[in-house]
């Protein structure tokens, strides 16, 4: 069996380390040629600038807002905007009316839409469907042919909600058309006449819809995930989960066992009868109206059907943050430079340069050729951090602020730290008298539990900070996680065994006096002395100090309290025994 040493196993953690890097940049370059990531990372409003948008809140029933209301409007926007991916975005109020968001870069239809969306959300059974174009004029159904109740309705699914005048509103609504003016808020007692948008893979659909039957309110929590397949397989198609409150449990069980009546009264086809749909209806627009092909009992429905991961999200996010008692109006829209501006960046990124000068000239003062090692794993470690943030903004829309690069700054003296408390590990061991292949490995499993303990600590305060946190702070403790993150890789996979395989090299095995491993240097008193002599304990760097002087004063300053308490009762105890020898002559 081949015999895999020290040599072999750290060039294969090397290999791995570089298949990370080589992993991470195929990802971010594949992203860049498809036009959808680019390599420069994405900046936050405070470098880049963006959109503001001024949002007049409203409630429900057109009374004046109040201050606990304005501050849950703020509440709301924020997690809107969270929820739809957008990072750095800055929410504040104004003159005690109005709230503004300002967000990154130009919005999307889909945020700006999510940040608008009314809290009027309901679920409202479908009466009737057809395409979104209006019906042209002289193709209009005559009066004597439409339809005529003949009863009072006895369900918000009954045919006889639709009136002449409802009917008639339905032919002519052209979903085609946004510019038609908005119109007021429906009657939840009354039917909704209303479109679902087209969207890239279908076109739009005008609804004629009964009376609500569940509201919004209760909903208490939605996801959206990969469907099981029904032998709990995970399948590739997306579906989204709602949960409802106990009243809402009940209510819906009630809507899904009448219209799963009409589904299966057409046979089970999915296309045949609209009335076994049910519409989600936000803002009295319809966001989705799947088909019930069930009887829910349990209040957690789950809808399926056509679902990319993207549309699964933006609808899981407008059931879980739609259902609120505010809506807003956008009041003004305009484009903002950045608040600080790429001279603040480059003041940042200055500063950054340099600590990292600094940190290579003390590393190569303090540690000569070792210090080699302690740039070059900070090399790795920023092109990790780099990479991880590029691809981050790329796939979560993250954004780096000035705080963020703050946070980028911050990490350098703490990455630093991982490898000088390496180093130092190792030196104690030359002092011993160990050769440096032994020394690296003891000094390892001494350092390594140090660093552990640091880096907990570092993402400990880094999460809590950023729950706890809201704004450009969160992009501070983010960014300071992260490299905690990407310095722990460093250490563990290369800056370690890179060691190893220098250990066994001429110049540092021999502790060349430029490696900055030189026993000599150090203070060190080899534990074979030669002709069969071994060091005795009283040959201690304590007494290396009468015999170097350079290398005394640098052993005493490495001494711990214990170690020079020690030496010095060890001197104390040396003396008084040559004293009695004396006498005794």
């Amino acid at each position: 069996m081949a015999r895999t040493g020290p040599k072999n196993s750290a060039l294969r953690v090397l290999v791995w380390l570089g298949v990370i890097l080589a992993v991470m940049t195929a990802v971010l370059a594949g992203g860049t040629v498809a036009g959808q990531a680019s390599w420069a990372p994405k900046l936050a409003l405070d470098l880049e600038g963006g959109t503001q948008m001024i949002l007049a809140p409203k409630v429900e029933g057109g009374s004046d807002i109040n201050e606990d209301q304005l501050n849950q409007a703020v509440a709301i926007i924020r997690q809107r905007v969270d929820g739809s991916g957008v990072a750095e975005a800055e929410i504040s109020t104004q003159s005690g009316r109005n709230v503004v968001v300002s967000l990154p870069g130009t919005p999307s239809k889909e945020t700006r839409a999510l940040i608008q969306a009314s809290a009027d959300m309901n679920f409202r059974p479908v009466l009737q469907a057809g395409a979104g174009a209006a019906v042209p004029t002289e193709s209009l159904t005559p009066d004597d042919q439409l339809p005529k109740p003949t009863a009072e309705p006895t369900n918000s699914s009954d045919i006889n909600w639709v009136t002449p005048e409802v009917y008639k509103k339905f032919e002519t609504l052209d979903c085609d058309n946004p510019s038609q003016d908005k119109q007021e808020r429906s009657d939840p007692a009354k039917p909704l006449v209303t479109c679902e948008p087209a969207t890239e893979t279908s076109p739009a659909i005008k609804y004629i819809l009964g009376p609500v039957e569940v509201k919004g309110s209760n909903i208490k929590s939605s996801s959206f995930q990969l469907q099981q397949g029904a032998q709990g397989a995970v399948t590739n198609e997306w579906a989204v989960n709602i949960q409802f409150d106990e009243q809402g449990t009940a209510k819906f069980k009630e809507v899904t066992e009448r219209l799963y009546q009409f589904f299966v009264a057409a046979g089970g086809e999915t296309g045949s009868d609209p009335k076994a749909q049910f519409a989600i209806v936000l803002d009295d627009q319809v966001i989705s109206a799947p088909r019930s092909l069930a009887v829910i009992t349990d209040g957690r429905p789950q809808i399926t059907g056509g679902f990319t991961e993207e549309s699964a999200k933006a609808l899981s996010d407008q059931l879980r943050f739609g259902a609120l008692p505010i809506s807003f109006d956008i009041q003004s829209e305009q484009q903002i430079s950045a608040t600080l501006g790429g001279e603040q960046l480059k003041m940042g990124l200055l500063a950054g340069v340099i600590g990292l000068l600094l940190v290579v000239v003390y590393s190569l003062f303090q540690y000569r050729a070792l210090g080699l090692v302690t740039i070059f794993s900070l090399v790795v470690a920023g092109a990790l951090t780099y990479l991880a943030i590029a691809i981050l903004g790329w796939t979560e829309n993250y954004r780096l602020s000035l705080a963020g690069v703050a946070g980028l700054i911050v990490a350098i003296g703490q990455t630093a730290d991982s490898f000088i408390v390496y180093f130092e590990r190792i030196r104690d061991e030359l002092r011993e008298g160990r050769g440096l292949v032994s020394a690296v490995e003891n000094g390892w499993k001494r350092a390594k539990r140090t660093v552990l303990a640091s880096k907990a600590v570092n993402l400990l305060a880094a999460l809590v900070l950023y729950f706890v946190a809201v704004g450009n702070v969160r992009g501070f403790a983010f960014t300071l996680g992260l490299t905690a993150i990407a310095d722990l890789i460093v250490v563990f996979m290369f800056t370690h065994p890179t060691l190893r395989l220098l250990a066994r090299t001429k110049f540092f095995g021999e502790g060349h006096r430029f490696s900055g491993l030189d026993p000599k240097r150090l203070g060190a008193v080899p534990l074979y002395r030669g002709a069969g002599r071994l060091r005795t304990p009283d040959e201690k760097p304590s007494v290396v100090r009468a015999k170097n002087t350079g290398a005394a004063a640098e052993a005493e300053r490495r001494m711990t309290i214990a170690e020079r308490r020690l030496a010095e009762k060890q001197e104390q105890l040396a003396g008084s025994s040559k004293s009695t020898s004396k006498e005794g002559k």
